[in-house]
């Protein structure tokens, strides 16, 4: 049975979270579809949660957050300590959005906000034949982002790409470290939610597109799925 941790490192706006959940709700929600068994435990930064050892949990799980890597924010570089000894550990470890650009620049990549703007709605990636971990050809999932990791570190495998984000989906080379930039754990209404939190911050002719883009299927399943059993693994 899967015992994963949840890192929270940023909030769902208070007005959405009564009818969404938290971070850590929606990624509960992912776990379990898949298997029903996962124990869930929780750490949350922003509520002033302390960081467990990385070498004393089963699994780690890190949450996107309106923050940017490159903030100073007094929890950072710890969370990134946080990482690095995952990594050493090999703990099973996924980061998504935030989580997968925390993790990129604790480990040598480099962030930083892309000049293409926004990425909101259902984006297309294309996936990386035989990873080992996602199957098919390309995959569908909402993405809600202005950063980017713009150079993998030297130890991650580019696993998901599109034009819009080139290093969409990193498996690293330790075998334990998997980190994704769109949110498998977004459903649809959610991921609407987040078009219409970039209404006057993003381009109109953006936003539109975006919330038709959701009409469309999506393959959040799939890869929430694929992410759930990766941090099953024991220690490789």
């Amino acid at each position: 049975m899967a015992r994963i941790t949840i890192i929270e490192t940023g909030l769902v706006p208070q007005e959405h979270r009564e009818r969404h959940g938290s971070f850590p709700d929606m990624f509960t929600r992912m776990i379990r579809t898949e298997d029903p068994t996962a124990t869930v435990d929780v750490v949350s930064i922003p509520n002033g949660d302390a960081l467990p050892d990385p070498r004393q949990v089963e699994a780690i799980l890190i949450t996107g957050a309106a923050a940017g890597v490159y903030d100073e924010l007094d929890w950072m570089a710890p969370l990134e300590d946080f990482v690095r000894k995952a990594y050493t550990n090999k703990t099973p470890m996924v980061g998504v959005c935030f989580g997968h650009q925390l993790i990129a620049q604790a480990l040598g990549g480099t962030v930083r906000k892309s000049e293409k703007g926004w990425g909101i709605g259902r984006h297309v990636y294309q996936v990386l034949p035989e990873n080992g971990v996602i199957d098919g050809e390309t995959i569908a999932i909402p993405c809600s982002h202005q950063d980017q990791v713009i150079e993998a570190p030297s130890d991650a495998l580019t696993i998901l790409s599109s034009d819009f984000t080139p290093h969409a989906g990193l498996l690293y080379a330790n075998g334990a470290t998997l980190t994704v930039q769109p949110h498998p754990e977004f459903d649809v209404e959610f991921a609407q939610v987040c078009c219409d939190l970039r209404d006057g911050k993003a381009p109109d002719d953006v936003v539109a597109t975006a919330r038709a883009s959701l009409g469309q299927p999506l393959d959040n399943a799939k890869l929430g799925g694929a992410i759930t059993r990766f941090l099953a693994r024991r220690n490789v």
